[in-house]
Parts: C-alpha cells; structure tokens; sequence
C-alpha cells in the first residue's frame, strides 16, 4: 500500500537557488532571434550579450518579474517594478541576490561596445553569469567577472523565501 501525502509545498526559494546552480554549463541562452529591420537576427550574438536574458529567463519562470528582457537596463527596470530593492554589496548578501557589474566593452573583439553586465550571487563568494568566453553561465568568484568588473548594485526581494 502506498503512503498518501496529505500536502506538498514548493520551497521556493530552494527551487529558485537550484534552477540558477543547474544551468551552469547550458548554451540555452546563447541566442535569441528577433526579426530587425525585417531580417532575422540573433540579438544575443551567439551569446556575446545574454546575460539578462540568463537573468530575466530565471526571474519569470519564478514569477519575480513581469517579462524577458535582452538588456541589463531593461531587466533592471522590471526587477525595480516587480519590488526587487537594492541590498548592500558584501559576500553577505543573500543567496539568489541579482548583481549588476559596470559597464565593459564586450569580449567579442569584432565589438567594442560596452554593456553591462548582469548574474545572480550564490554565496560563500560565488556568483553565476553568462560568459561570451564560452556563451553559457559559469560559478566564479563573485568579484571576478572575466575581467576586472565591479559590482555596482545588488537586489533582493523578500517575497523569495521557503
């Protein structure tokens, strides 16, 4: 005889932390195609510029923000929208917190415009991000973006608990 389970109850925040720590390694958000100028292009340029797209991908399927987004700004307006508030920047900040790097021009050496450039923080000094180096998230030292970056602000919502 089979044991009934009376209740089951999402520990959101353990799903959420999961979801970021597993997609280390996927290419799934290396591009995005969108018709401009009326031809089809990859906006994300084989993923030289998915970061946000990492980012907000991960924030919708919790339902922490209202869409996608291919910019940093773009996310970073919807996070501001949908009650993410600014966190101090410290390896204290809780685990899942969105972090936001200063702007570098991009590593694709056929581009030198500079971006911004978006992860989320897993603690002990870890976070995940796209990397164009490889196009897909990968765990480094959260100071260490690729290159020397700084951590310009941080954001957490409450509302991401168990």
């Amino acid at each position: 005889m089979s044991k009934k389970i009376s209740s089951i109850k999402p520990l959101n925040k353990d799903n959420y932390l999961t979801v970021i720590k597993n997609a280390c390694g996927s290419k799934m958000w290396a591009n995005a195609y969108c018709l401009v100028n009326g031809k089809k292009k990859d906006v994300l340029r084989d993923g030289d510029v998915s970061c946000a797209f990492f980012v907000s991908s991960i924030l919708k399927l919790f339902d922490a923000i209202e869409r996608l987004h291919f910019t940093v700004q773009g996310t970073e307006k919807d996070l501001k929208e949908s009650g993410w508030k600014r966190t101090p920047i410290s390896n204290k900040m809780p685990k899942g917190s969105v972090l936001v790097w200063e702007k570098q021009s991009s590593s694709n050496k056929k581009n030198t415009e500079e971006h911004y450039h978006v992860g989320f923080y897993l603690g002990e000094e870890k976070a995940i991000s796209t990397w164009a180096y490889n196009n897909f998230p990968v765990i480094h030292h959260y100071l260490n973006c690729g290159k020397t970056r700084k951590i310009i602000r941080a954001y957490w919502n409450p509302k991401i608990k168990n």
